[in-house]
């Protein structure tokens, strides 16, 4: 059974990040709260855990993960950003966007589009999950809690724990959650192009075209 932390969505209880955090560390895998909706998360690169979000959300090999990062500097370890997608990122990071860029050598090839070598990366404005990523060091691989056969993330931390206890290590009840995924930003190609349109607003990056 998976356990259940009630972590205040403001200022997240620092014992409770650094529990969620060893369950991350150990092959875990979580639910947590961000700025979008709830999402699914695991460490980088661990291909156990993987499978396992793999299975639970009935994935194929071609979905990509994003990797959920804490600041630009971590960003910029895991993918290639010119100047120009630097400023763009900047000036909506944190926020409810993916950003879709050409992958560098320290991402795990499971996590990247297999025919363009890019990845989705993203720093989410939700104190959760910020405290999460401090305290881990390194991004999360994530992607959004929606079951299979539903088109919407899951909101309720109460249905989550019915639903999932016996398939996630820990789920985080940061409160009620969105009902919206990130919007997706490709700038893998220079020009930026928008992929998805979630809760992100995508005016900004249209203007670029």
């Amino acid at each position: 059974m998976s356990q259940f932390f009630q972590v205040h969505p403001e200022n997240p209880q620092p014992r409770l990040i650094r529990q969620a955090v060893e369950i991350v560390k150990a092959g875990g895998v979580i639910v947590y709260p961000t700025d979008s909706s709830y999402a699914l998360g695991c460490l980088i690169g661990d291909k156990g855990a993987v499978e396992r979000i793999r299975r639970l959300r009935r994935l194929d090999e071609k979905h990509n993960f994003t990797l959920v990062c804490r600041d630009l500097s971590e960003i910029g370890v895991f993918a290639k950003v010119d100047t120009a997608a630097f400023r763009l990122i900047r000036a909506h990071t944190p926020g409810p966007y993916t950003f879709i860029l050409s992958a560098t050598r320290e991402v795990p090839r499971m996590l990247m589009h297999p025919k363009r070598r890019t990845i989705g990366l993203r720093v989410p404005d939700h104190p959760i999950a910020l405290a999460l990523l401090e305290q881990l060091g390194a991004p999360l691989m994530s992607t959004s809690l929606i079951l299979p056969g539903e088109e919407l993330p899951m909101s309720d931390p109460y249905e989550m724990r019915q639903i999932l206890e016996h398939q996630v290590d820990l789920i985080i009840d940061g409160g009620h959650g969105g009902m919206a995924a990130s919007t997706v930003i490709n700038l893998a190609e220079g020009k930026p192009e928008v992929i998805r349109v979630g809760c992100g607003d995508p005016e900004p990056f249209l203007d670029e075209e």
